[in-house]
């Protein structure tokens, strides 16, 4: 039923209910509003207090017709309609879902003007009316028995992230699994078999030192345990075990790190966490209260009513619980402002930790699991949190465990119960009163003014326990398994075992308890939720967006005017070669403009990781809405680029060929933003990201036929030709291009148009539908990303989620602590080691004395047999007389590539058996021969495929170098921005405290790129040399390697140039993508300067000094910049 003709029919109802009541009262009674017009006029008569007393009678006559209304009303119509008390003393009807800001806030004003002094009084009033409508509330018991968890490890060195560590790291687990290798890892206990129970309506806190197993027994509580540990044991709800509801809704676990969107406000996470996870049982609550209350004729107070029922409600015209919360954790002052990041000013540390725990406080979660939830909190805070907690807890039933790491005394004082884990194992869970007992029972006394907390802490450790023996026996350290033995035998430990040995009666839980819904509201209001975050993620991010348009436009303009249309021509080949770049620089452009979308994605993934963990939302809605929001973007730039450049350029003058480059270059930036989303669900770390993001383009790139044609693609290569989308977007293009007519002329000794020769020439497919078949095809690649980023999403952890590596000091002082093994020897053990190491050193320099020299090689004689040498045939370059050439290519067994070439001419007479061909082949092609045939053996030459087969040749040797030039740059570029943003947060903090001067932090910062760049330079350049089979002389190897090395360096540098001067990673990111796509329009190689390399490509040997010059400028430049910018700018707004 419509929400507002329910309100209107209950006006309507309360009118007809007046008009009643007025009817009967003259018939039998003067009416109240009578009784209250003769008090006017005979105030003689009656007092001012009647007066007032009657004057209270209409009002809950008033009040009463409109209950009476609201119990008429259908049970979903009823929880979704209250009476709200006016400003003005009046009463009125509501829809909850239309409470105003205003309204709401007036309506907490008055439950919760102070939230710490009149919560709990709140509170009582809400559970008081479940209470007398004889409802009981769902409470959940958890218990754990045996629980023991196991991590498999690396030790020592062998863990730390190091290039060699991570490559076999890569490579080990496929050799375990085949049994060629095996493993080295080891294995570390984190908790010792464990059991206890968790009750309700009892406040516990979990203390413990750094290491002891906290967080990981409150993940494995929640279900949100890592997938690579080891879990052995039971966990259980109210007897459930964990497969049989939903733990992840059911339980709230709150990290202690503080994982936020920046640029949304403190209301806005907290307002799309309360969308997501929904009502919960709330509704139900609600509806079976409503029902009871009109069976029983109970009438709640209205503002409780209007309240409850607010908070019952789903969707994102809210939900009055948001603000409540706010109120409650104090945030109402810094609601509205951006929770921010490093480089973004927002709210402090200590408020973005109560907004974290406000984050779940909002759900509907009967179970709340909190680690270190103190952190950045100063004590009154923590102290004024955990009390709301508490009260919220004693009152609604629910279980709560927090851990803190050093609660001030007051905030000790407020919890039931104390559950003290060391190296994994359980050493009291019981009443908070009784611990003190406990600890004096095995020798162990609290000072009077230590605090209970800090004791706690401290009496389980080596290092600090001896300070709390109280007895008179010589000390010796008591072992974590000695305390555990002692509290079984304990009178609160002897009762815990009891009540484990009961199993839990299930028909005694609640029904409403457990969740087995695998999230809170439906997909279609999950996916809304996502895509109204999305659209506000984007309006903040909306100078990004401006930035590239601007940058787009720039490039489009410059490109306008390299390919300036009346500089074009349609004569030959190498026309529509350069044609041919411009269709490239068009893929490439709108490519590299979606680059930016990589940096987005990966900054929203750890908020994405804890959201599915605590199941918000499935990743396919997390998905889509990025995707789709992304087609305007790529709409506008497709239109940015093809409505300013196409008809200046000189494309085709249809118009519908204009329009299909429009919607293909659509297609294009769709693809590479799903490309680009994959790469950041994959890699999952910017840097790993960025590093296959620039590896992807590469092999799409030198894959995609433009670069290297795909008729010289050999082998199993030809693969990663059909794989690369840009082979479709770059057959699409071309061939809707030079289809045109007027690319329709014919080519002198051909029967084809001069278009289908361009496009043979340079292997693209000479069919036209193949337009249509790249269009499609980049559609289904733009579906296939979005499908498999949204499966790593599904699937992939967060990125270096695994256990930390520990040394072996600290593997085996865990076992000291747990066990008291080797305790007593600890101060002894330390002063042989020093003995130990000196006699080491003796002996080591003296072992070496002894062996002497030991040469590096083992000599060995090398023996040849049946040895064969063969070179390959030799290429031929014949020129005629004025230096034009009329064949290049093999001369084949005996000349037969040159002789068939040459007598295929109309006119040229066979060669002679046992003639030398050499002087047959100056004979024929001779001046003379050229004017009695009236032939031009040049344009003959250009117009064969073997001159286009050598063209081709000659654009694979330049392709090659120019995608190591540009991309393997780009790389290293993109590769260094996210170390250099990371490092520079850092690096403000450390200038702040004056720690060192910008200039020799950006000098060792530049210092270090050299002997990776020049490693990488070294690796590169001898593989590729010899691979592509240059010509070996040192000369030219020198000038490969210098090239190569410069070009990697300054590109480097200017990825870190880019980073420092700007004021975040996503703005650096979209300048350097456009700085690329610049450097690639003047790479001379997409369009070429006015004999081949110079008239082509505009290259001459005497230039290279200039360019040695050039490019090592390039370097110090960026260098300096660098330096610069760090020492001139400062982006960490505070």
């Amino acid at each position: 039923m419509d929400m507002e003709g329910e309100i209107q029919r209950i006006g309507s109802l309360n009118r007809s209910l007046r008009h009643r009541s007025r009817s009967q009262s003259l018939s039998r009674q003067p009416s109240i509003v009578a009784k209250i017009k003769l008090t006017a006029f005979s105030s003689s008569t009656r007092s001012s207090s009647s007066l007032r007393r009657l004057t209270y009678e209409a009002e809950n006559d008033e009040e009463a017709l409109m209950w009476a209304a609201l119990e008429r009303l259908p049970t979903y119509a009823r929880v979704r309609t209250g009476i709200l008390n006016m400003s003005e003393g009046q009463q009125r009807e509501v829809d909850i879902k239309c409470l105003g800001i205003i309204e709401k806030k007036a309506l907490l004003d008055r439950l919760l003007n102070n939230a710490e002094e009149e919560n709990e009084r709140f509170l009582m009033k809400l559970r008081r009316r479940i209470d007398r409508a004889g409802i009981d509330m769902p409470t959940v018991e958890v218990r754990y028995n045996n629980l023991k968890i196991d991590a498999d490890i690396y030790v020592g060195t062998r863990g730390l992230p190091t290039l060699s560590n991570t490559f076999i790291n890569y490579f080990v687990p496929i050799g375990t699994a085949l049994n060629l290798v095996q493993d080295n890892k080891k294995e570390l206990t984190i908790t010792q078999s464990i059991s206890g129970i968790i009750k309700p309506r009892r406040l516990t806190l979990l203390l413990g030192p750094p290491g002891a197993g906290k967080t990981t027994l409150l993940k494995a509580l929640a279900g949100q345990s890592d997938k690579n540990l080891k879990i052995q044991g039971s966990i259980t709800y109210n007897g459930h075990t964990m497969n049989e509801f939903v733990p992840q809704r059911t339980a709230s676990y709150i990290s202690q790190h503080d994982i936020h969107l920046g640029e949304l406000t403190v209301r806005e996470t907290l307002a799309f966490s309360a969308r997501c996870q929904g009502a919960g049982t709330r509704y139900e609550l609600l509806s079976e209260l409503s029902r009871k209350e009109k069976e029983q004729s109970i009438h709640p107070d209205p503002d409780i009513d209007v309240f409850m029922k607010s908070i019952g409600t789903e969707g994102k015209e809210a939900n009055i619980i948001t603000d409540y919360v706010l109120k409650l954790l104090g945030l109402e002052n810094c609601a509205d402002t951006i929770v921010g990041n490093q480089l973004m000013r927002g709210v402090s540390g200590g408020e973005k930790k109560r907004v974290t725990i406000g984050e779940m406080l909002v759900g509907s979660a009967n179970v709340f699991l909190m680690d270190e939830i103190s952190t950045g909190l100063d004590s009154s805070t923590t102290f004024n949190i955990v009390n709301c907690i508490r009260q919220y807890n004693h009152i609604f039933g629910t279980t709560t465990v927090i851990s803190l790491l050093q609660p001030s005394p007051e905030t000790y004082e407020l919890f039931d119960d104390v559950i003290l884990i060391s190296e994994g194992q359980i050493v009291y869970q019981g009443p908070r009163e009784y611990v003190l007992e406990f600890f004096e029972s095995t020798g162990f006394k609290c000072p009077v003014r230590k605090g209970v907390a800090d004791f706690l802490q401290e009496v389980t450790s080596l290092k600090d326990q001896q300070q709390y023996w109280m007895r008179d026996t010589p000390y010796r350290y008591v072992s974590v398994n000695a305390f555990a033995e002692a509290f079984h035998s304990f009178h609160v430990g002897r009762n815990l075992e009891q009540e484990l040995s009961v199993t839990f009666d299930k028909s005694k839980g609640h029904r409403a308890a457990l969740t087995t819904q695998k999230y809170g509201v439906n997909n279609k209001e999950l996916f809304r939720a996502c895509f109204d975050r999305q659209i506000l993620l984007m309006k903040r991010n909306m100078p990004i967006y401006i930035f590239k348009i601007v940058e787009l436009a720039f490039l489009t303009l410059v490109t306008m005017t390299v390919f300036f249309h009346t500089k074009l021509h349609r004569r030959d080949l190498t026309d529509g070669s350069i044609y041919m770049g411009a269709l490239f620089l068009a893929i490439t452009t709108i490519m590299f403009n979606g680059l930016a979308e990589l940096g987005m994605t990966i900054f929203n993934l750890p908020v994405f990781y804890k959201q599915r963990g605590n199941r918000f939302y499935p990743p396919w809605a997390y998905c889509l809405p990025a995707w789709f929001l992304q087609i305007p973007i790529s709409i506008l730039d497709a239109a940015v680029w093809v409505f300013l450049s196409y008809y200046v350029i000189g494309f085709d003058p249809n118009f519908s060929r204009m329009l299909k480059q429009f919607f293909l270059l659509i297609g294009v930036n769709q693809m590479a933003s799903g490309l680009f989303r994959l790469v950041a669900g994959i890699g999952r770390d910017l840097t790993i990201a960025m590093t296959y993001g620039a590896g992807g383009i590469i092999f799409f790139v030198v894959l995609g036929g433009f670069i290297i044609s795909r008729n010289d693609i050999k082998g199993l290569w030809i693969l990663g030709y059909w794989m690369s989308p840009l082979a479709y977007a770059q057959n699409a293009l071309s061939v809707n291009e030079f289809f045109g007519h007027k690319w329709n002329k014919h080519v002198a000794g051909t029967n084809e148009p001069l278009g289908h020769v361009v496009l043979k020439a340079r292997g693209v497919f000479v069919e036209s539908n193949w337009f249509w078949l790249g269009f499609f095809a980049l559609l289904g690649f733009t579906v296939l990303y979005n499908f498999l980023f949204t499966l790593t999403l599904t699937y992939l952890d967060a990125y270096g989620s695994e256990q930390p590596t520990i040394s072996d000091e600290i593997l085996r002082d865990k076992h000291m602590y747990l066990t008291g093994e080797g305790s007593e020897a600890l101060h002894r053990e330390n002063n042989v080691k020093r003995n130990d190491s000196a006699r080491n050193n003796v002996a080591r320099n003296g072992s070496q004395r002894e062996r002497g020299m030991v040469l590096p090689f083992t000599p060995l004689c090398v023996t040849f047999e049946d040895v064969k040498y063969s070179v390959d045939m030799p290429p031929l370059f014949l020129l005629r007389k004025g230096g034009q050439e009329i064949f290049f290519g093999p001369l084949g067994h005996n000349s037969c590539h040159l002789v068939e070439y040459l007598e295929a001419i109309r006119g040229i007479k066979k060669i002679r058996d046992g003639y030398n061909p050499a002087t047959w082949m100056m004979e024929v092609t001779s001046k003379s021969q050229e004017e009695l045939l009236h032939l031009d053996f040049n344009d003959i030459y250009k117009k064969s495929e073997l001159y286009q087969g050598s063209i081709q040749d000659l654009f694979n040797v330049m392709g090659s170098m120019y995608a190591s030039c540009v991309f393997l740059g780009v790389k290293n570029s993109s590769s260094i921005q996210p170390i250099v943003d990371f490092e520079r947060s850092v690096f403000y903090r450390e200038r702040a405290a004056g720690m060192y001067s910008p200039l020799p932090y950006a000098l060792g910062f530049v210092g270090i790129e050299i002997p990776y760049n020049f490693i990488q330079s070294v690796m590169y350049g001898i593989t590729v040399y010899v691979l592509c089979d240059y010509k070996w002389t040192a000369y030219k190897f020198f000038w490969f390697w210098f090239v190569m090395f410069f070009t990697f360096l300054y590109h480097t540098l200017f990825g870190m140039m880019s980073v420092a001067m700007s004021p975040n990673f996503h703005i650096a990111a979209v300048v350097a993508a456009g700085n690329y796509s610049l450097w690639n329009i003047f790479s001379g190689f997409v369009i070429p300067r006015p004999q081949f390399l110079r008239s082509y490509y505009g290259f001459k040997r005497s230039f290279m000094p200039v360019v040695g010059v050039v490019i090592v400028g390039f370097t110090v430049s960026f260098a300096l910049l660098f330096g610069y910018a760090l020492k001139k700018l400062n982006w960490q707004k505070r």
